[in-house]
């Protein structure tokens, strides 16, 4: 029996590309049951007609994702949850691929990136895939079915469906994390403790819509170290270390106290060095932290065998 699905949307600001995700779920072979849009800026979108229900409510503060996210699926009345991020168009079969299986559990789909351009007016799937590339640091989907996977850290909140009953008797979002990073990782831990099976299924796909980003993310560096302290304090241990090992490379932060010290703001060099380029269909930690190696003459080691990136996960002093 298919299961009826609502698409839960976050958004602030990006109303172009809302309306090419919408575009997109009007083109699905299975018809969403409902889209709900958990605004996170005063002013209602400007949104043409679609052939489902669109909701949009309003959720207070700056980038409250955790709540945004919480708000939207409490507003759901589908069988699946379907969490989409704002710049993510679904392929075609997206829903379908999406209430199909039974698995009591979280359910990861395909992520492509678009080059700058790609989604103008008149944009058709056929020309996405002749365009988009895969992240190369992130696990793909199995070429059939599904596969479980063991790390919590492999949950990417891009793309990503459950059912509503699972959500509703699982953690929520954590909403003291606020602001950029860290949230979606909370929640992943919290699902695996608790016994929540995550998997990537194969389809689901999305095609990521280009943006200028940075990488590591120096525009929300604040909420960054408070939301890897915050996950510290309930896991006894930090976070998104490979963007607190770029940070503390490039002397904006000091780890040998017992909580991470702030050393100054980004400047107009940071901002430059880090600045994903229109050439790039995605931004890349990795690129930048093996600039910063070679600019300091340290060995470049692959992700979480590195042992400078491993000793932001706990304080300096921690570990004397």
């Amino acid at each position: 029996m298919t299961k009826t699905a609502s698409i839960l949307t976050i958004a602030s600001g990006r109303e172009a590309h809302l309306r090419n995700v919408l575009l997109g779920l009007s083109r699905q072979t299975a018809p969403p049951h409902e889209v709900i849009i958990a605004r996170m800026q005063d002013a209602p979108y400007d949104l043409p007609p679609m052939p489902f229900p669109v909701r949009q409510i309003h959720v207070p503060g700056t980038l409250p994702l955790a709540r945004a996210r919480n708000m939207a699926a409490a507003a759901a009345t589908g069988e699946m949850l379907i969490f989409l991020d704002v710049d993510c168009i679904p392929h075609p079969t997206l829903v379908a691929d999406y209430t199909a299986p039974a698995f009591d559990g979280v359910l990861m789909g395909e992520v492509m990136y678009l080059p700058s351009g790609a989604a103008s007016d008149g944009w058709s799937i056929p020309a996405f895939d002749a365009v988009a590339e895969k992240h190369s640091d992130r696990q793909g989907p199995p070429a059939h079915g599904i596969e479980t996977c063991t790390d919590y850290r492999c949950f990417w909140s891009l793309n990503f469906a459950l059912p509503r009953a699972v959500f509703e008797a699982s953690q929520r979002f954590d909403e003291r994390f606020t602001g950029y990073g860290g949230e979606d990782t909370d929640f992943a831990k919290a699902v695996s403790m608790a016994g929540i099976p995550i998997g990537w299924i194969a389809g689901a796909k999305v095609y990521h819509q280009y943006h200028p980003h940075h990488m590591p993310p120096l525009h929300h560096l604040h909420s960054v170290v408070r939301n890897a302290e915050l996950f510290a304090e309930k896991w006894g241990y930090r976070t998104m270390e490979h963007w607190l090992y770029a940070f503390m490379l490039m002397g904006l932060i000091d780890n040998s106290g017992p909580t991470i010290r702030i050393l100054r703001e980004p400047d107009e060099a940071d901002i430059a060095f880090t600045r994903q380029g229109e050439d790039m269909p995605y931004a890349n930690t990795r690129r930048i932290l093996n600039l910063l190696k070679e600019r300091h003459g340290l060995a470049i080691e692959a992700g979480s065998a590195d042992p400078g990136q491993k000793a932001l996960l706990r304080p300096a002093i921690a570990a004397e």
